[in-house]
């Protein structure tokens, strides 16, 4: 990931977004950020292959490379492992979720770390009391916990991960939620993610999408974040 500025003479990240979103997103006044955890705030691409291939490794079954296991991210445990496997595997799904959730629990700090130059960013953040939420796919235990042990612990409230009473994005209910608490409206608030899902959760729930071009499942044909310091011209210019 870059830390660094685009060149002078690049449109700059408002002028570019304005380009592609509707006109409710323009010029916003950004009052509270929610982000999306694999591939926007961690890299954590290394563990999640690291436990798909050992716990299909386990059953003599072919593994993939970390570049096509970022194109299975995003959609929760139970849709990783069944675009790992396709179709003429699906028998071993329930054996390949519960290795890849033993072999996570235990070694996922292994291959999980935070993007250089966010950690500073979100302490900006913090101290202007702008409000910050995680919302992610990926199970509530292990969202919880990786946001726990990596991130300051008044960074982000709430910590949300997947729980089966509540729909998974693109579903934009428990965004919506989150906005509703904080006494915002979704139109002063932004969900920063890295993949189509993220993207479409923003449009569904009418929130301000800031989507960064260096995560997983990047979606094609919108405006781009290439650095922290875009995030910080689309929030603050």
């Amino acid at each position: 990931m870059s830390g660094e500025l685009l060149p002078e003479d690049s449109p700059s990240v408002k002028t570019r977004l304005e380009k592609i979103i509707p006109s409710y997103y323009r010029t916003p006044v950004i009052r509270g950020l929610i982000f999306d955890l694999d591939g926007t705030l961690v890299d954590s691409l290394p563990g999640i292959a690291a436990a798909l291939n050992h716990s299909l490794e386990d059953l003599g079954l072919p593994t993939h490379s970390g570049e096509a296991v970022a194109g299975y991210i995003g959609d929760g445990i139970e849709t990783l492992v069944k675009r790992a496997l396709g179709s003429d595997q699906s028998e071993h799904r329930a054996k390949v979720v519960a290795g890849f959730q033993e072999y996570y629990s235990r070694d996922w700090q292994k291959g999980t770390f935070p993007y250089p130059g966010l950690m500073e960013f979100l302490e900006e953040i913090s101290q202007k009391e702008i409000p910050m939420a995680v919302l992610s796919n990926k199970p509530h235990l292990y969202t919880v916990e990786i946001v726990e042990k990596l991130f300051p612990t008044h960074l982000f409230r709430p910590i949300r991960g997947h729980q089966a009473e509540f729909p998974k994005k693109p579903d934009p209910t428990t965004a919506l939620q989150i906005v509703a608490a904080w006494g915002l409206k979704p139109e002063e608030v932004a969900y920063v993610g890295d993949s189509t899902v993220d993207l479409a959760t923003a449009q569904a729930g009418k929130l301000i999408p800031l989507i960064f071009s260096w995560g997983y499942g990047t979606p094609d044909d919108f405006p781009l974040l290439d650095s922290v310091a875009d995030l910080k011209q689309a929030i603050f210019s």
